[in-house]
């Protein structure tokens, strides 16, 4: 397993960078598929979520992986790599591993804990496992990945660890605009995150809720759930002034709400002149237009605000279990992978020695001559017990090390006594699992690349 992480997220990336590289599901399949035409990217899968767009791939070269993974990141995003290195992030073997699993379990999620990120880890596997790109390796990573995302969920408080994006909308509206049983709410979108929204708002007991959609059937259902008021879109001039709470989750090309529709939206609002009129646009491209918020009267709190308000509500406490829980699942998965990469060394070991046998068998048949079948089939069987004894307790604990961390060399120190040949190719030896954000992309290979032979950061050659 040579498993690289390749990425940017809301810890690395602003939020225009993070929408100009936001992908469409058919989008993030063909960017899997495109690398797997690679020379040295065996399996992919491409997580794309509102805050984040990673590539976990098993690559036989970590150089020429990464230097795959960013160009072709480049390519199917738009934005040139020279812009994009500065915000990416790379992990490898045991740190690509953890990464994962702390995805999956939420704590690396804007609003930390939260379980939607399980939904599309599921569907980035599932999506990759039908194209093709994703194999036994990835697949059985992200599989691993999920029950841990689960077992962190039900045996953990981290469902208790914070309030969610639309929480924190929330708590935020009612600072500005008072009980939430005197607000009036307008939810754009109708799709799973305003299925949230609306059912979160509908728990906090909002005055109203209406919910507009340029899909009328699906606005209607939504709004039905929770004794919401459907819109068309082409009534949304009206519904935006009708609101004191507006959230957006549509994500779609271009504003739903740009300047010259608040300003006209603020002019109507007749009934009640001065109200303040706050805005949560939890998409990703953003709904509404950043600029609105300097109109008097406008407060606008998009995913990179909230994710500010969510990360200092203090977490350390109830996500203790969690981190212990993803270490210590780390490990074993890291211990399970150890223990099957010494599988081909005792399988050479094993057939060394049956060969040998059969030799030495044949050999002893020429020099003796005709012998009685059933005495020949007892020297035989005895032959075999003894090689298989004296193997048996060598491979036994050869699986027992390897699983341990360094467990690798009591393999290769097998191979080597017993003349085995090379190591069958795998991890590059003496490269960092994790990079931080601003070293050099090994874009160009080897003897170009910007690391040294001993994984070290060869700065002469630039940064990322």
């Amino acid at each position: 397993m040579s498993v690289l992480v390749v990425g940017l997220s809301h810890r690395t990336a602003p939020i225009e960078l993070l929408e100009r590289t936001t992908l469409d599901p058919r989008a993030a399949s063909e960017l899997s598929s495109e690398l797997c035409r690679g020379d040295h990217v065996i399996e992919a899968t491409s997580l794309v979520t509102c805050n984040r767009l990673e590539v976990y791939a098993d690559v036989s070269k970590f150089h020429g992986g990464v230097g795959e993974i960013g160009n072709t990141l480049a390519k199917v995003t738009g934005v040139p790599l020279e812009e994009l290195t500065e915000h990416l992030y790379v992990h490898y073997e045991g740190a690509a591993v953890a990464h994962l699993f702390r995805v999956a379990c939420g704590l690396d999620s804007m609003a930390v804990g939260e379980s939607q990120i399980l939904g599309q880890v599921r569907t980035a596997l599932r999506t990759s496992q039908a194209s093709g790109s994703a194999g036994r390796t990835i697949g059985h990573l992200v599989q691993n990945a999920l029950r841990v995302g689960k077992r962190a969920h039900t045996e953990t408080k981290l469902d208790r660890a914070g309030p969610t994006l639309v929480e924190a909308g929330l708590k935020r509206a009612t600072e500005l605009l008072g009980p939430l049983d005197q607000v009036r709410a307008l939810v754009l979108g109708a799709g799973a995150m305003s299925g949230l929204a609306v059912a979160s708002a509908s728990r906090a007991g909002l005055a109203s809720i209406s919910v507009c959609s340029r899909t009328l059937g699906r606005a209607s259902r939504l709004a039905a759930s929770v004794g919401g008021v459907p819109v068309p879109l082409e009534e949304l001039p009206s519904a935006l002034a009708a609101a004191d709470l507006v959230i957006t989750c549509a994500g779609s090309a271009g504003y739903l709400v740009d300047r010259e529709l608040a300003e006209a939206a603020q002019a109507a609002r007749t009934d009640q002149p001065g109200r303040p009129q706050v805005f949560i646009d939890l998409a990703l491209p953003r709904d509404v237009d950043p600029s609105i918020a300097a109109l008097p009267g406008i407060s606008v709190f998009d995913l990179e605000r909230l994710g500010r308000d969510l990360s200092a509500e203090g977490l350390s406490e109830d996500l203790a279990d969690v981190r212990v829980l993803v270490a210590n699942e780390v490990e074993t998965y890291l211990a399970d992978q150890r223990a099957k990469e010494v599988a081909p060394t005792v399988v050479a070991l094993r057939a060394m020695a049956s060969g040998v046998v059969e030799t030495e068998l044949q050999r002893l048949g020429s020099r003796v001559g005709a012998v009685d079948p059933a005495v020949l089939a007892e020297l035989e069987q005895t032959v075999h017990r003894v090689v298989e004894k004296l193997l048996h307790q060598p491979t036994v604990r050869v699986k027992e090390l390897a699983a341990e961390p360094g467990g690798d060399s009591y393999a290769e120190a097998l191979r080597l006594l017993f003349n085995l040949g090379p190591e069958p190719s795998g991890a590059v030896a003496g490269l960092p699992g994790e990079l931080p954000v601003g070293v050099e992309l090994a874009v160009q290979l080897d003897p170009d690349s910007p690391f040294t032979p001993s994984g070290t950061l060869d700065r002469s050659r630039g940064a990322l």
